[in-house]
């Protein structure tokens, strides 16, 4: 319809003759009355001709064909859909057309038959039919000229011919060498920004400090009583790990942690504060990879304490630093897991064959407690370990970390499972829930409690912390 259209257009203004409105009003006649209108030469010394690529047809107009007749009463007006009142504007042409035919690759011919339909009848998609319909025809017209008429086809792509090379010389005067470079005499369309060489990065580190707080104030004349108190924990935190992506058949995992908390004691009547929480630890584990995701390992831990503790209200020595101190040892195999987002990890370490040593150096301790023989200041163990991590990044900002460490000498058994749950309220207001669950086989009863192997510590608290991470 729209090449019907086009041709009719350009067939018919060749003498198509206009008639203005000002004509129409010299007239005196309805314009609605064609057979009343004036003829075009009573009113123009010469007839004015109306060329295609400025045809306007005004709402006031009437537009005669070259017989006379109405151009509404050619029968072919329904067909070329032209209405009086329409502005009738011709597609810009494409640039192709002013430029040198140039066979550059080869096209099937257009599948689409004369008669199927070009338009959708739905606007707000006629500017891309249109479009289609125009890159359509032009691809017909370029593979007509390189099939039907090639001697008018001057340039092809594959046989253009190549811009000249240059070379330039260096001479290089340490090994009395001439080294002998290309240059490209054309335009450099090299890059003009270089990328930084990307390096690899052997070593992934994480870091993160943060100082957690607690309060209550309880007024002297408080119906129930209480005691004001002020609490306060600190933590580092520092692990460092191979990167797998250059690595995958090694394992190696190391992380240094120390917590300290210290709560104000206003019922001691010698100090002002005690130490709830002092542990230094270290932990490693190193593996070669034996099949998917499983590793030859070895495993171990050292944790002891800082500062003095002491008994509430007294001057009776609890623990201190290398009082008591625990290394263990073992080989085994360790399964490792990450989802590919990240967002999940877990480790299992399992190590049938481990070594335990129990130290106490300090002499107002008694050793005898920690399995050491009256005197002395260490004993080793032998028995067997099993280490679980996991890490789960919740939300955004909620992320959980969980740790069960368990060990035994096949006479006694140790278990440490320690949680926390972070919240993240920006990039420094963190809050977190902190469960430590302990439990040993050899436990003494706490005085007036049923409390005895299972030990439980939790901490609940807001405050600052800062991090930095290699990824």
């Amino acid at each position: 319809m729209y090449s019907k259209l086009i041709a009719a257009l350009t067939l018919s203004f060749s003498s198509l003759t206009f008639v203005s409105a000002e004509a129409q009003t010299m007239a005196d006649k309805p314009v609605s009355n064609p057979d009343n209108a004036p003829v075009v030469a009573e009113y123009f010394e010469e007839e004015t001709t109306l060329l295609p690529d400025s045809l306007q047809a005004l709402p006031d107009s009437i537009l005669y064909a070259p017989d006379g007749r109405l151009w509404s009463e050619i029968p072919d007006y329904e067909a070329v859909g032209f209405a009086l009142d329409t502005l009738v504007e011709f597609p810009p042409l494409p640039l192709q057309l002013f430029l040198p035919a140039v066979y550059d690759h080869f096209e099937f011919a257009d599948t689409v038959k004369v008669g199927d339909p070009m338009f959708s009848g739905k606007p707000e998609l006629r500017f891309l039919e249109e479009r289609n319909i125009n890159q359509r025809n032009m691809a017909m017209m370029r593979r007509h000229l390189f099939f039907q008429n090639p001697q008018n086809v001057k340039y092809n792509m594959a046989m253009l011919l190549k811009a000249p090379k240059h070379y330039e010389t260096t001479i290089n005067p340490l090994d009395h060498k001439i080294a002998i470079h290309e240059s490209v005499t054309g335009p450099d369309d090299r890059a003009t920004l270089i990328a930084e060489e990307v390096k690899k990065r052997h070593w992934i580190r994480a870091f993160n400090a943060s100082i957690q707080f607690s309060q209550a104030y309880v007024s002297p004349n408080w119906y129930q009583g209480g005691n004001n108190n002020l609490n306060m924990l600190g933590q580092l935190y520092y692990n460092v790990k191979l990167n797998q992506e250059y690595h995958p058949n090694l394992l190696f995992d190391f992380t240094a942690q120390y917590k300290l908390g210290i709560n104000s004691a206003p019922d001691d009547s010698i100090r002002n504060y005690s130490i709830s929480d002092d542990l230094l630890q270290l932990n490693t584990n190193f593996g070669i990879k034996a099949a998917n995701r499983w590793y030859y390992s070895f495993i171990g831990q050292f944790k002891t304490q800082l500062f003095n503790s002491y008994k509430s209200n007294t001057r009776i020595l609890r623990s201190a630093f290398l009082s008591p101190a625990e290394f263990t040892g073992g080989i085994g195999m360790t399964y490792d897991y990450t989802n590919p987002k990240k967002t999940f990890s877990f480790k299992a370490s399992l190590a049938p064959i481990s070594y335990t040593l129990n130290i106490c150096t300090n002499d107002q301790l008694d050793e005898t407690a920690y399995g050491i023989k009256p005197g002395g200041t260490t004993v080793s163990k032998y028995g067997s370990t099993a280490e679980l991590n996991l890490f789960w990044k919740m939300a955004p900002n909620i992320s959980l970390r969980s740790r069960l460490f368990t060990n035994t000498d096949y006479s006694r058994v140790q278990a440490d499972w320690e949680n926390t749950l972070l919240f993240e309220i920006n990039r420094f207001l963190t809050t977190q829930i902190y469960a430590h669950m302990r439990y040993d086989s050899r436990g003494v009863r706490a005085e007036g409690t049923n409390w005895k192997k299972l030990q439980v510590k939790e901490i609940l608290s807001i405050g600052f912390s800062y991090k930095f991470s290699s990824l």
